[in-house]
């Protein structure tokens, strides 16, 4: 078992910048590829970006490139996501999620974090 918990999120103007963590604890973090998701309210969770078990692969939505960037400490357990020139379409519930390998479909993902809200004002 592997237990995430996200922080970091909050209330943003329009071009702003945020920095979600998911500190992870149970089995060998440096295991897993991990990922971020979002949920708007009323849409399906969408794929965000996500990074191989070492941090040296990344994917990421095309919404979101060139804006958002994964990163993770192994050391510290914990995967981040920097977002940067945020707009008020980001505005969701931020997920991180661990699997084996990086999937955008969040299906594949075997845990899940309870996840942290995102706000951006225009």
């Amino acid at each position: 078992q592997v237990q995430l918990v996200e922080s970091g999120g909050g209330l943003v103007q329009a071009g702003g910048s945020l920095r979600l963590s998911c500190a992870a604890s149970g089995r060998t973090f440096s295991s897993y590829a991990m990922g971020w998701f979002r949920q708007a309210p009323g849409k399906e969770r969408e794929f965000v970006a996500a990074n191989s078990w070492n941090g040296g692969s990344t994917i990421y939505a095309d919404s979101v490139k060139g804006r958002f960037t994964i990163s993770r400490d192994n050391a510290k357990d914990t995967v981040y996501l920097q977002m940067n020139s945020l707009k008020p379409e980001d505005t969701a519930v931020y997920y991180c999620a661990a699997s084996r390998f990086m999937y955008r479909d969040p299906g594949l993902y075997n845990y899940w974090g309870q996840g942290t809200h995102v706000t951006v004002s225009s």
